[in-house]
């Protein structure tokens, strides 16, 4: 049982929470409406797509590797106290990516905004199973989660207006004097609790997961620069990044207390909730990194155009997680849920029948439904997850839950973005026999390298022809996003089935130690 606060604290408690991950949420894809300016030689720093892709993903990488480390931090040293850390980290990092000279100093900065997020997201998790009790828990981890929902859908709205107004490091330096009401929030508010049994720092498990994921990653985007999987510098980080996270399960389950605990993820419910999430997490991130490059390069929408054409998304997240909490408890889990993600994925693949002359209507009106479904399942589903657990291990389940979806999201900007990489490679090549070698080379990176040496060498023929390589490389990408979100559908449906001889115990009879509050905060 969790010390009782009083409601309007547990209220202004969870305002902080749902800032700190609304935040770390919405950085997950403010970048996304960036890559256009990024990828400009001019107004940017002329990154290439696999540097567009580490960018994103070494935020992600580092989130997901360190999330089961971070939640071990805030059982041992107090939630409070890393949730703070986390918060100060994350606002230095930004300050840092927000002045990047270039590609690989936003990369680095990047990664180090990961540290803050993956500190922040296990103890804001925890944090909020210590501060609620029955079904308050259930319906405040429900408004949480389904602020991740809003933060990624806002993210590209609030980086249209910034890039609208000023340069490309606005779009880090908004996180700032959030992140000061948080701390500000998290010392006056806040409790600092630590778990009555810690669990030890797992350093051998961080290093084999760190280093198992960007192996793959690394693999996974290096095909999509050399537009091939037979090469040796493809499939050989790929299989070792395969071993080495084959290597960091065997290290878990052999040990006696986990950081990251695979055996949670045999249970069915919350194992194949998991993996539906992290496979939704996967399209979503795939869906995004085309979606901005549609409407900014392909169609030639400014920012904030871009910004608000994607705002529905945003509406969509907000009204789907409270509706989808209510849907549930009228019609129950299972077909809320997988019905609204099968939605979600059939509105990413209709994305493969939009062009350059698409009536915009249909893209706002499919992003609408995209969000809303995607609503509907982060809330609904998170909180079930969490609700199969007891208290002691809220701690561990949150970082399994999270490191499922971040390491979902890495796997998508590494597999959309080199999809999306040889698709466009091979639908633009055509076009560039009868021009120079150097032109050639460039013009194979990406659509924007190729707008901007046809400006140079004054061709709009190679303009049509560019816009026209990546609709195709979008089309491709729309279906496999597409079979992704259904594949994560029908998981849902086979994890979330009814069990034979349930066994209800109530609350009262979990043997579940009192959490140790230290201050009154």
């Amino acid at each position: 049982m969790s010390p009782t606060l009083p409601k309007p604290r547990q209220r202004l408690i969870l305002a902080v929470l749902v800032l700190s991950s609304f935040l770390i949420w919405m950085d997950n894809t403010i970048l996304s409406l960036t890559f256009q300016t990024l990828a400009d030689p001019v107004r940017g720093i002329g990154a290439t797509p696999a540097q567009l892709q580490w960018a994103t993903g070494s935020y992600t990488l580092v989130f997901a590797a360190l999330m089961f480390t971070a939640g071990a931090l805030g059982d041992r040293f107090g939630h409070r106290t890393v949730l703070a850390t986390g918060m100060a980290t994350f606002a230095a990092a930004s300050i840092w990516a927000a002045y990047a000279g270039d590609a690989s100093q936003l990369i680095a900065a990047r990664a180090a905004m990961g540290v803050g997020s993956a500190l922040i997201m296990p103890a804001t998790m925890a944090i909020l199973t210590w501060t609620f009790t029955g079904p308050a828990r259930a319906a405040a981890i429900g408004v949480s989660s389904a602020s991740a929902g809003v933060g990624i859908a806002a993210g590209p709205l609030l980086a249209g207006v910034l890039l609208d107004h000023f340069w490309w490091g606005s779009v880090f330096l908004i996180n700032v004097p959030a992140v000061l009401v948080g701390l500000v929030g998290i010392a006056t508010l806040i409790p600092e609790f630590r778990s009555p049994t810690p669990r030890s720092l797992d350093l051998t498990g961080l290093l084999l997961s760190i280093t198992g994921l960007a192996a793959l990653a690394y693999g996974l985007i290096r095909a999509g620069q050399v537009a091939a999987w037979s090469r040796a510098d493809v499939w050989a980080p790929i299989t070792a990044g395969l071993i080495l996270l084959g290597s960091f399960v065997f290290v878990e389950l052999r040990s006696r207390q986990p950081s990251f605990d695979p055996r949670l993820l045999a249970e069915r419910t919350f194992g194949g909730g998991n993996a539906a999430l992290g496979l939704l997490l996967f399209a979503m991130t795939a869906a995004g990194f085309y979606g901005a490059f549609y409407l900014q390069g392909a169609r030639g929408f400014s920012p904030l155009q871009a910004g608000f054409a994607t705002s529905p998304a945003a509406l969509g997240a907000i009204v789907g997680g409270p509706l989808g909490i209510r849907l549930v408890r009228r019609w129950s889990l299972r077909p809320v849920t997988a019905t609204a993600l099968a939605v979600a994925a059939l509105a990413m693949g209709s994305f493969a029948f939009f062009g350059l002359h698409t009536p915009l209507v249909w893209n706002e009106i499919v992003l609408l439904v995209q969000g809303l479904s995607i609503g509907i399942v982060m809330g609904s589903v998170t909180a079930a997850l969490m609700n199969t657990l007891p208290l002691t291990q809220a701690g561990a389940g949150s970082a399994v839950t999270n490191t499922v979806r971040q390491t979902g999201s890495v796997l998508g900007i590494a597999v959309g973005g080199t999809i999306m990489s040889i698709a466009y490679r091979r639908g633009i090549e055509s076009a560039l026999h009868d021009l120079p070698a150097e032109v050639q080379e460039r013009a194979q990176v990406s659509a924007e390298q190729t707008r901007h040496v046809a400006t140079v060498i004054q061709s709009p023929d190679l303009v049509r022809a560019a816009d026209a390589a990546f609709i195709h490389a979008m089309h491709v990408g729309a279906v496999w996003t597409m079979v992704i979100a259904l594949t994560g559908a029908a998981v849902l449906v086979i994890a979330l089935r009814p069990k034979r001889n349930p066994v209800d115990v109530a609350p009262e009879q979990a043997d579940v130690p009192e959490p140790v509050a230290v201050t009154g905060g």
